[in-house]
């Protein structure tokens, strides 16, 4: 059967109405409902209202209802509302509401509500607890079934019921009934949200002030509410883009609250979250994934330096319990004592100082100044040594090229080495940002060119034979390689910048150095890229390294001990097993294996150059021993000298 729109119109106004009824209840201080037993005779609703805490006097008779007393914090109001009969029952069902925080007091009869005093905003003291007092019961007039709260106070019928009342700060108790739930921070949101005041409502654990978006709105920047006692530079402050606003509401409000008590926050993570919290909502909406950030910033005091902080977020409506979570949020560290928190959605928000540590650096200041020696005198030696393969340049042998490239790859990676930490210091991130790039760049390139060499030396050594790949191959391999990867990297974005590291020593002092970021994508890509290359070459390299140790144990050139452990330890360093220390961090003596590592690492290029310089000098040792002899056995007796470095 086909309905009549109308029809559909009043049920549907009826059942918005009955959901207004019902939220005004739930919040209701005190409310009482009754039957009114009246005649059948022109109806009125008489009402006088007077500030102050004395008594309430709910009265009826055969034509009017009436309700008078002195109960509110700021209305005074006195009139008389003509009511619609029910000439049927000669009965109406009434209840009336009294919101003392609010200062509201509404009446309904039959279904319709009567406001007699307004909101005017959140009271601090006010008349609450009412209690019953008096009762006049009546012949046949009068209010009958009568109950507080749901709770029967009479089933005769009564002229007159009084309440009394007492004097209480509102605010605090609010606050303090809210601290006592779990969901204290919401309903102190939903209280200002229904005082339906534009200015600022102060409470002892919150300060709130509602944000009115028309339809002209373009986004708005504002200081929170905060109490008279903190200082103004201290106060968190909010941008509200120009998206909060919905597009299907001509006007829309936004709720700012500024809580100073945390403990309306239960949880675990209470003693993380600074003291500053942050609650944003739109009235009647939900939102999230804006196009736009909202953008919280927070001042605070300066954090020991190895402690981090990050924005974080409770929806409680996701959430029951505590549960601040990092998604939805990004992290601007504006300053040492500012941070602003851009998120994409409107709940509560906060600054979570994380409580683990950050990594320390044992003997810091120690490592910089052997790291910083090694480093220039592997700068001199790289540079010698491309000297010596310069004067060979015209020779067609690959291992020269090779030679050559990891040179080359090995200057520029202590060269940008040296440099970072004094460009960091400069404290421009773009010069930072570049300057990582490039000393990732080396590093990879280094590491690619120690493979190439590992392999082609292998080859030498092992095989008796040079590699028949053409030149641009190992160019490819050893620069080109690492240029595509760290390209890659760079579309990513946030990888490269200013790295903070602290002394274990003191943590008060901070070394900084153009290197990855501390993000979850720069240790991403460190452990997938540096840390796999690093332990695939070293594997591959003490592999190597034990076939060719066993070859070179059979040559007499190398039967006396001080070539055999010299020959070990050239091809150790040449095969870059000496990087894989880094990996043995975590074990036992780790501090003595740091020291060893960055010895070693740092002079690479100086026992580079030596290796390299010594073995000349023996096969030309070999050459000159052998004078006399015939070309062929010469070569034969100096081939493995030559084969076990370079040529």
């Amino acid at each position: 059967m086909e309905q009549n729109p109308k029809t559909v119109r009043m049920w549907m106004i009826t059942c918005v109405l009955f959901t207004l009824v019902l939220a005004i209840e739930i919040d209701t201080d005190f409310k009482m409902c009754g039957t009114w037993c009246h005649g059948n005779i022109s109806l009125n609703l008489k009402y006088d209202l007077k500030t102050g805490c004395n008594e309430l006097e709910i009265s009826a008779n055969e034509s009017t209802l009436s309700i008078q007393g002195s109960i509110t914090a700021k209305c005074t109001q006195s009139s008389s509302i003509s009511l619609k009969s029910n000439p049927v029952k000669n009965q109406s069902n009434f209840c009336m509401f009294w919101k003392p925080l609010l200062d509201l007091l509404i009446v309904e009869v039959n279904g319709k509500n009567h406001t007699l005093c307004e909101s005017h905003g959140l009271q601090e003291n006010c008349c609450t607890d009412l209690s019953q007092n008096k009762q006049e019961p009546a012949a046949l007039y009068g209010i009958v079934n009568g109950s507080i709260h749901g709770d029967i106070i009479s089933y005769e019928v009564m002229k007159k019921s009084s309440f009394l009342g007492d004097s209480f700060n509102c605010k605090k108790k609010l606050c303090d009934e809210a601290i006592l739930t779990s969901s204290g921070a919401n309903m102190i949101e939903e209280v200002v949200m229904k005082s339906n005041k534009m200015d600022q409502q102060d409470l002892p654990c919150a300060q709130s002030t509602i944000i009115e978006m028309k339809e002209n709105f373009t986004g708005l920047s504002l200081t929170l509410p905060a109490s008279k006692g903190k200082a103004s530079n201290k106060i968190p402050s909010v941008y509200l883009p120009s998206c909060l606003k919905s597009k299907s509401r001509s006007t829309s409000k936004v709720v700012c609250t500024y809580f100073k008590d945390k403990a309306l926050f239960k949880g675990a993570f209470n003693s993380a979250i600074l003291d500053d919290i942050v609650g944003l909502s739109v009235e009647n909406e939900i939102i999230k994934d804006l196009p736009e950030p909202v953008k919280i910033r927070f001042h605070h005091s300066a954090l020991p330096v190895n402690y981090s902080r990050r924005c974080v977020s409770w929806d409680t409506r996701r959430d029951n319990q505590e549960n601040w979570r990092y998604d939805g949020c990004e992290t601007v560290k504006i300053h040492d004592t500012v941070t602003e928190c851009c998120c994409n959605h409107l709940t509560y928000f906060a600054i979570l100082v994380q409580v683990e540590q950050k990594a320390t650096v044992p003997h810091l200041q120690d490592l910089t100044f052997i790291t910083a020696a090694g480093c220039a005198m592997s700068l001199v030696s790289c540079l010698i040594l491309f000297y010596w393969l310069g004067k060979r340049s015209g020779e067609k042998d690959k291992s020269i090229l090779v030679h050559r490239g990891l040179v080359v790859a090995t200057f520029f990676f202590y060269l940008c080495f040296c440099l970072t930490s004094i460009l960091a210091k400069t404290g421009n991130e773009i010069i930072c940002k570049i300057t990582g790039t490039f000393l990732y760049y080396s590093l990879l390139s280094t590491l690619c060119w120690m493979t190439v060499e590992m392999f082609h030396t292998f080859f030498l050594i092992y095989c008796v034979s040079s590699s028949t790949l053409p030149p641009w191959v190992f160019y490819l391999a050893g620069f080109g390689v690492p240029a595509i990867l760290v390209c890659r990297l760079l579309t990513i974005g946030d990888i490269y910048g200013l790295k903070k590291m602290v002394p274990s020593e003191d943590v008060s002092i901070l070394y900084f150095m153009c290197w990855m970021l501390d993000s979850d994508k720069s240790r991403l890509a460190h452990f997938i890229i540096i840390i796999g290359l690093l332990a695939v070459v070293v594997s591959s390299g003490a592999v190597m390294l034990f076939f060719v140790a066993t070859k070179i144990n059979n040559q007499p050139v190398w039967r006396t001990n001080r070539m055999a452990c010299f020959s070990i330890w050239g091809l150790t360093c040449l095969f870059s097993i000496t990087w894989g220390l880094g990996l043995c961090s975590f074990f036992p003596y780790s501090e003595a294996i740091l020291f060893i590592f960055c010895i070693v690492n740092s002079c690479y290029g100086f026992f580079y150059m030596l290796r390299y310089y010594a073995l000349e000098r023996m096969k030309k040792k070999c050459e000159r021993s052998s004078d006399g002899g015939s070309k062929e056995s010469v070569m034969l007796q100096c081939r493995d000298g030559e084969g076990l470095l370079y040529k």
